[in-house]
């Protein structure tokens, strides 16, 4: 029983899992959390118009990495693999967050393509679900992409089926679209344009038709069942396998984009540093909600905490 640690740094935020995994007789395979984190850095904070990793975000991460290495070393991991996304494909001064994540963790981070990223969500994501609840198809919302993955599970291993990472994002759809405070209508009308206009993209490839259950990760996801539920605070337990009907993303979304600043950072489970971007992700999803209806009559979301870091993890086996 081997402790890892996986570490999936984003365009908005950089999270750990160190875990010991369990390979069982019949060759399921399990985790059992020991330490589980999420920080947000915006390593991507402006490299759509800059096409350049800002000093300040460099430094965030920095020190985010620094306390990781510590618990790392303190908890006992014996393996660590470090996976880099959006942002540091596109950054022109990539060399420079490369050469500092080897000297602060000892590991070179990878920048895996869209595919990649896409068959370690999607393993994550349907590791604890009824294989008789498929197809499933698992969407991925990050700052700077979204990912669409279609695939099986029969209990011991995942087969995806279709996959694609489009260019659409919290904060690349924010800094695109939405800048008012709130927004106006026209800003949303627009974002929601662009957002339909690039998730097609995913849909015209993937094939979403034969899903019957679709899955939704990451941070977006899960803030946006527990703003749904009125939780006081922030409670993964919660969220974990819970559901949001098409009409209760509507609301949630409206109601999010709709808010000020200074009304969804008063929300209780909302993280301080999705503040700025959680209405942009309530609108991808609510575009992806459309979609999904449309293409294959799914009417609702299964909400889930396990996701690329869970990937990361069972893939160092």
């Amino acid at each position: 029983m081997p402790r890892i640690a996986a570490i999936d740094c984003g365009t908005n935020s950089i999270r750990l899992l160190v875990a010991d995994v369990t390979v069982h007789e019949d060759g399921r395979r399990s985790l059992r959390d020991v330490h589980r984190e999420m920080r947000i850095v915006r390593l991507g904070q402006g490299v759509d118009a800059t096409g350049r990793l800002a000093p300040a975000a460099l430094d965030r991460t920095r020190a985010a990495l620094t306390d990781y290495a510590a618990i790392c070393r303190r908890r006992g991991a014996e393996r660590v693999r470090m996976v880099a996304t959006s942002a540091t494909r596109d950054a022109s001064n990539r060399d420079e967050f490369f050469a500092m994540t080897e000297s602060v963790l000892g590991v070179t981070a990878e920048v895996i393509t869209g595919d990649e990223e896409a068959g370690l969500s999607f393993t994550g994501a349907v590791g604890d679900l009824d294989p008789d609840d498929g197809p499933f198809v698992v969407t991925d919302i990050g700052g700077g992409s979204t990912e669409v993955v279609t695939g099986t599970w029969d209990g011991v291993r995942a087969e995806v089926t279709g996959a694609l990472s489009v260019d659409i994002g919290c904060v690349r759809l924010t800094e695109r679209c939405l800048r008012g405070d709130p927004p106006t209508p026209e800003e949303v009308a627009a974002g929601r344009e662009l957002a339909a206009e690039t998730l097609q993209k995913a849909f015209d490839v993937v094939p979403v038709a034969d899903a019957r259950t679709w899955v939704g990760v990451a941070g977006t996801i899960t803030t946006l069942s527990a703003v749904r539920q009125d939780l006081p605070e922030y409670d993964s337990e919660r969220t974990h396998l819970s559901r949001l009907s098409d009409a209760e993303i509507d609301e949630v979304a409206g109601r999010l984009l709709a808010a000020s600043h200074d009304e969804r950072a008063a929300i209780g489970s909302m993280h301080p540093g999705r503040v700025d971007v959680i209405g942009a992700g309530a609108l991808i999803t609510q575009v992806l909600a459309e979609k999904f209806a449309e293409a294959a009559g799914i009417a609702e979301l299964l909400v889930s905490e396990h996701d690329i870091l869970d990937g990361i993890a069972f893939s160092q086996l």
